[in-house]
């Protein structure tokens, strides 16, 4: 990765001046361990073979697996942005805000500590590659919430809506901080490679480091070389799947034989887990479990956890089936680096330290709640105690008896049921009174003028996809923002994102992919658009077939506002919202 050359100068500094420079803090912290979190995307608990898949070959992994401690009751949400954000804050998605892969509900509220950001306040270098998915502009970018050095693409992935348009798994373009640049090879292949990269650079340096290195394997689109999908092609649907996690494997071999060959192994904490429930091989191979992605049985949230940290001093390799969750993940990493932790930071987790040393047999009893949510309602949750899992508060499970959860035993035991009820109704008047205290993206930073903002971010809405847009699905939705700065605002509305450079109403050919492709765009027949900013703003124009895009203007006070936009047939029929706006402070 090219370096600018005020970074360049920065790390010769720090090289050559060392604790001088950057104080007792940074001399504590080189002797710490440094971190490497791997996190993949759409990977069940079922898809590596060391849990028995008798399909899919994952050799790395399973070495990985037997070099580990393995939490095996560990738990995520069951979607994407909730995962991540608990994981940056240790706190629960409803506490955080970023309860939903879109909808106006995939950032953190602000002031809530990151996990990279206390790294970094302890001394520790920060590098994030791949996936981010908590935001995609001001002021919620991996390299505004404490990364020093990104190269990410946007959205959910590949082909989401707020992705680099005509995007591909194969030479893509991503951000490195705030430029767009492309990168030659394949989105996991890259990945791995920066990251390898930067700890180098890192060490080149003498500097911890915290590396997150989040893939967008094998989330869809499924798009993969043919050599790495050929072992599976009897599987249909599942190979390009299964060929993406064997990418991801192979990634990982070269990823352990860095740490070893640059004598990073033994002081490297490595923690490998997926970020929820099964997706595309499900139907061949779920772990005995019950439920997928979405859902709220063990399927949709029980996780693979493996820790490795061979100079650590920690208990033997093994199993550690003490029920867990991934808001521990930061506590843990707290205490066992020994980082400062923020006044305002509120762990929802537990520190799992004494449990890795083997100086704590047990975690003292806890109640955990796992929920997320689009529109969050009261019980679409799974409340769990030791064995006990309680769905939707009225189904029970035992899962040590019924891994499967086929026997609701509510009637059996009505007392258990009572007790996490109460448990969750204390939760739940908690996270109730800010749910929908949406956290705005910002307009008119001097950071981020223009700012592009897409259907992603409406409110309580799904509108998240290349898909949704090119067949001109028929949904509307406002967006919360915050005018940073009271001024004049220009405010472009469009169908097609501006680098489609296409009219408001005309179709768009299909796009042909390295390895798949986008359907053709449909047209849409959008005679007049209409724009409202709270009280500031209401006005509607006229579309002529050549337009590309809608252009207003407005006076808009500092403070939150919502914005809407309408896209109506000539009767006045409205067909959706505008998928895109660019607003500048003028």
């Amino acid at each position: 990765m090219m370096l600018s050359l005020v970074r360049t100068f920065r790390v010769a500094t720090v090289a050559l001046l060392g604790c001088s420079l950057l104080g007792n803090d940074a001399a504590h912290a080189a002797k710490r361990p440094n971190v490497l979190i791997i996190l993949s995307d759409d990977q069940g608990y079922g898809d590596v073979s060391a849990h028995g898949n008798p399909v899919l070959k994952t050799p790395q992994l399973d070495k990985l697996h037997g070099e580990s401690i393995r939490l095996t009751d560990f738990h995520v949400a069951p979607m994407c942005t909730p995962t991540r954000g608990q994981l940056m804050s240790g706190c629960d998605a409803l506490h955080t805000g970023a309860s939903s892969v879109c909808a106006g509900r995939s950032f953190l509220r602000r002031g809530t500590p990151t996990m990279a950001e206390i790294f970094r306040a302890s001394g520790y270098r920060t590098g994030h590659f791949g996936k981010w998915h908590l935001g995609d502009s001001y002021p919620n970018l991996p390299h505004h919430r404490g990364f020093d050095e990104t190269v990410h693409h946007l959205g959910w992935g590949i082909t989401a809506m707020a992705d680099t348009w005509l995007n591909d798994c194969f030479d893509g373009r991503y951000f490195h901080n705030d430029e767009l640049k492309k990168y030659p090879g394949y989105c996991t292949d890259v990945f791995f490679d920066l990251s390898m990269q930067y700890m180098r650079e890192r060490q080149a340096a003498g500097e911890p480091f915290f590396v997150y290195l989040p893939t967008n394997a094998p989330h869809g689109p499924h798009w993969v070389a043919a050599k790495y999908e050929e072992p599976y092609q009897s599987l249909g649907k599942a190979a390009a799947f299964f060929g993406m996690i064997a990418n991801l494997d192979e990634n990982l071999g070269r990823l352990d034989a860095f740490l070893r060959e640059s004598n990073l192994y033994d002081d490297t904490i490595v923690i490998y887990f997926n970020d929820n429930g099964a997706t595309g091989g499900r139907d061949i191979y779920n772990a005995g479990m019950r439920g997928h992605k979405t859902t709220y049985y063990d399927g949709g949230h029980r996780a693979m956890c493996f820790i490795r940290w061979p100079g650590g001093k920690l208990r033997p390799v093994g199993d550690v089936a003490e029920l867990t969750q991934v808001q521990d993940l930061l506590p843990t990493l707290v205490e066992l680096c020994d980082l400062k932790t923020p006044a305002e930071a509120k762990f929802g987790g537990a520190s799992l330290a004494g449990l890795l040393r083997g100086t704590q047999k047990k975690l003292a009893p806890r109640t955990l709640v796992v929920q997320y949510g689009q529109e969050p309602k009261k019980w679409e949750a799974c409340v769990l105690r030791d064995k006990w899992r309680l769905v939707h508060g009225k189904e029970l499970y035992d899962v040590a008896s019924d891994l499967a959860q086929e026997r609701d035993l509510a009637e059996k035991h009505p007392e258990i049921v009572a007790q996490l009820r109460e448990h969750y109704e204390q939760w739940w008047s908690g996270v109730e009174p800010r749910l929908y205290d949406f956290s705005p993206v910002s307009i008119g930073a001097p950071q981020a003028n223009p700012v592009m903002l897409c259907s992603a971010d409406w409110a309580n809405v799904y509108c998240d996809n290349m898909n949704d847009l090119r067949t001109g699905k028929r949904i509307n939705g406002p967006w919360h923002v915050l005018v940073e700065q009271a001024g004049e605002y220009e405010i472009e509305l469009r169908r097609w994102p501006r680098e489609a450079d296409a009219p408001i109403t005309a179709p768009l050919p299909r796009f042909q992919a390295v390895d798949g492709f986008l359907q053709t765009g449909v047209a849409l027949p959008i005679e007049k658009i209409r724009l409202q900013i709270g009280d500031a703003l209401d006005e509607t124009r006229p579309v002529a077939a050549d337009d590309k895009m809608i252009v207003f203007t407005a006076n808009l006070p500092a403070g939150k506002t919502v914005m809407q936009s309408w896209c109506y047939k000539a009767d006045g029929t409205p067909l959706c919202g505008a998928y895109f706006a660019y607003v500048r402070r003028k």
